[in-house]
This record gives C-alpha cells, structure tokens and sequence, in this order.
C-alpha cells in the first residue's frame, strides 16, 4: 500500500547536521536505506520538512522507515495512507454514494 510520509525536522539536531558537516551523508544513508518512490523537501509552518513516498507490504514496516528520522534527527514522522487515481477509481464512488444518499 502506499504511504505519504509527512518528516518535520526540529531545528535541533539538524542544524547540528548540517554544521558539522554530517547533514549529506545522514539524509542519504536514510534516502538509501528507505528507498522512497520520491522524496520531496519544503517548509511547513516555518519548519523544515518533507513527504517521502513510499510502499509497505505491512504497517509492520513502519518503525523501518520512522526511526532514522527520530533518532538521527528528532522528526516528527506522520504516514499518510495515499490512493493512484487507479486506485480512487477501484473505490467506485458512484456506488458508495447511491447507498449514502
């Protein structure tokens, strides 16, 4: 199933990363590591963060792509449940909403 994964960094230990230096090769060994469809990296309310796009096969895999980012950054991590338009369509709406009428 795919996933958005929403990271919030505190300015904490990734301003620490990017000081000394080690911002590049933490970041990497994550993207390496979790192997995300896409990773895109913006600000939200004035803090650092990003969406990761990723595939589990179980919510057992959770913990595997959370806690880099809590430990080597203290993120706060969020996993979005997120539907193709393949899969919208699959939902059949139209159905669901004649027996919600």
């Amino acid at each position: 199933m795919r996933f958005l994964v929403d990271v919030s960094f505190p300015t904490g230990k990734f301003d620490q990363a990017i000081a000394d230096g080690s911002i590049g090769a933490k970041m990497g060994k994550i993207l390496e590591e979790t192997k995300p469809e896409a990773a895109y990296f913006t600000t939200r309310d004035g803090k650092r963060g990003g969406f990761l796009v990723v595939n589990m096969n179980d919510v057992s895999e959770m913990p595997r792509l959370a806690e880099p980012w809590f430990m080597l950054f203290d993120a706060n991590v969020e996993f979005l449940p997120a539907m193709t338009p393949a899969d919208l369509q699959k939902a059949d709406l139209v159905s669901i909403g004649k027996k919600w009428k």
